[in-house]
């Protein structure tokens, strides 16, 4: 599995429309089917084309403090590990489109926020049918 890296790539995923969402969370994917039928552009970006890629994007609007943005963006890598096996090959972006209520979750590395996280995340790949 390869992490998005470039911002060329995170347009490209975001400009077409979210594949499934949650309260917190949007996934965008370009499927390899896909990748073919694109421009020589936007193939160059995901080279190789057969394989899993994914990216985090946890915007500072919605998770004020690092310290919470990084355990997100580790929490939305770590199920994508889990379930590689299960994921669709081409490019997958997982959005953070709404901030967690920090009077629910006070602490930004508690284990109620990676648990509510983690559950999320799986929610949102299966709603995607990855």
């Amino acid at each position: 599995m390869k992490h998005l890296r470039v911002r060329p790539q995170f347009q490209a995923l975001l400009s077409g429309p979210a594949v499934a969402r949650t309260s917190h969370f949007a996934l965008h994917r370009l499927s390899s089917a896909r990748l073919p039928g694109e421009t020589e552009a936007v193939q160059a970006l995901f080279m190789p084309v057969d394989e899993t890629w994914i990216g985090a994007m946890v915007p500072k609007r919605w998770a004020r403090r690092a310290v919470t943005r990084n355990a997100i963006r580790r929490q939305i890598y770590a199920v994508a590990e889990d379930l590689d096996p299960s994921l669709s090959s081409g490019a997958h972006l997982v959005r953070l489109r709404s901030a967690f209520a920090p009077a629910e979750f006070p602490s930004a590395t508690s284990e109620a926020l990676k648990k509510a996280v983690r559950a999320e995340l799986n929610k949102l790949f299966a709603r995607a049918g990855a």
